[in-house]
């Protein structure tokens, strides 16, 4: 019986792969066979997570999701796609009466504005295959409030709601989107701001989480499963991968 969770033959694009999740994500993706494009702003790190792909085919395409003319170039070079997974993400913890226009300009356009336009550019073009899968991560921010993150959660909670309108729109064309949320994942950039903790807060922060802090591993296994067939009758779920911390 052939693998359903096997990505062979299939091309998938993946935004913020230059660390984190999104190098983890396209690590995996290679592993299971597929041909990965990656994109990230730093084209030192992305030029690192590429000579780690197995197999052959990958194409790396450095793109600051902030930058329309990187977003508008990146569309114009891509190959037709079976899948898409937006990793890409940034956040700066302001309190609501600190918010700059600029941040609220970047944050958005990285995480919500960018991956919209992206989709957008490249159904009209008709470069997702029938059968493709759409994935976009968003964040327990969402819904779990924290001080000081509204714009970021602003922006997880508006690709929530994009990606279960564009799973009805695109269901048709056997096209299919889902959005992953996460909890607190260590290893990643939005997670730096652990380092200035202590060890003893820190321990605190883990021990608000049943199953502890996630890996990156966590996050990536979950975008293959909705990458796969494995999901081919799965479309408009928002996928909670937080080690049960929203269970309280």
């Amino acid at each position: 019986m052939a693998n359903p969770f096997s990505l062979e033959g299939k091309t998938i694009l993946l935004t913020g792969a230059s660390s984190g999740i999104g190098a983890a994500t396209a690590k995996e993706c290679a592993r299971q066979g597929a041909v990965v494009v990656i994109t990230g702003r730093n084209q030192e790190r992305l030029n690192a997570v590429f000579q780690q792909l197995e197999g052959s085919g990958h194409i790396a395409i450095p793109c600051d999701m902030c930058k329309p003319d990187d977003v508008e170039l990146l569309c114009a070079q891509l190959p037709a796609l079976d899948g898409m997974a937006f990793c890409a993400g940034i956040t700066r913890t302001i309190p609501v009466k600190r918010i700059k226009k600029e941040d609220i300009n970047d944050i958005f356009s990285t995480n919500l504005t960018s991956p919209i336009e992206i989709v957008n550019s490249l159904v009209k073009q008709k470069k997702v295959n029938k059968g493709g899968s759409i994935v976009f991560i968003s964040s327990i921010s969402s819904s779990y409030a924290d001080m000081g993150n509204s714009v970021y959660a602003a922006t997880k909670g508006g690709i929530i709601s994009f990606s279960r309108v564009l799973a009805l729109e695109l269901a048709s064309k056997g096209i299919r989107a889902n959005s992953v949320r996460p909890g607190f994942v260590a290893g990643t950039g939005m997670t730096e701001g652990l380092s200035r903790l202590s060890g003893e807060q820190i321990e605190l922060e883990r021990q608000k989480y049943p199953l502890g802090f996630g890996e990156t591993s966590d996050i990536a296994n979950g975008i293959i499963y909705l990458l796969s067939d494995a999901s081919k009758w799965v479309t408009g779920i928002t996928l909670t991968i937080d080690g049960g911390i929203t269970l309280k």
